[in-house]
């Protein structure tokens, strides 16, 4: 458990100050997570084993609320060190080095890797006897995850990104 959420969720325990911790969460999810909070806070000091399972209980409920905020689902903490690929990975190192370059080199190449793929098997299937269904079908095929492949693509690349916690689009 290392992911930013946690962390902040972590200080704010340490601390006995919430406020990091409601950047990752809306006004609405407030409530809930001030109640679970100062509950935790009130036990902490009963015990190792308690201030564990305290921590833990308000880690996921922060984790929880956010990616619910985020419209996506819960699937519980992730332990330390968990990779989540080479993307997200590659988008916080540039956050962290201030430059994009090692991103875009990985979205490109995924891209161009992907295209070059859909776009051969459409080429080398295109020149079908009309008269051959299977051959027709095998190129509709191709031709289909072709754009299906490039369409979600160009939506993404121009469109806002729709999930946000707590903030306008």
């Amino acid at each position: 458990m290392d992911g930013p959420v946690v962390q902040d969720a972590q200080t704010a325990l340490e601390t006995g100050d919430l406020t990091p911790v409601l950047k990752w969460i809306t006004d609405e999810q407030e409530a809930e997570v001030e109640t679970v909070f100062h509950e935790v806070l009130d036990i902490r000091g009963k015990g190792e084993n308690v201030q564990k399972v305290a921590d833990r209980h308000f880690f996921e409920t922060v984790v929880r609320l956010h990616r619910q905020a985020e419209g996506a689902p819960y699937t519980g903490l992730k332990p330390a060190g968990t990779d989540f690929g080479p993307a997200i990975t590659a988008a916080d190192e540039a956050l962290e080095n201030g430059s994009l370059a090692d991103v875009h080199q990985l979205l490109m190449k995924g891209i161009e890797s992907g295209l070059h793929h859909y776009y051969e098997k459409v080429q080398e299937l295109k020149d079908f006897d009309p008269q051959n269904i299977e051959a027709a079908r095998k190129y509709v095929n191709a031709y289909v995850k072709y754009m299906h492949y490039v369409e979600p693509l160009y939506q993404t690349a121009t469109s806002e990104v729709e999930h946000s916690v707590g903030h306008e689009h």
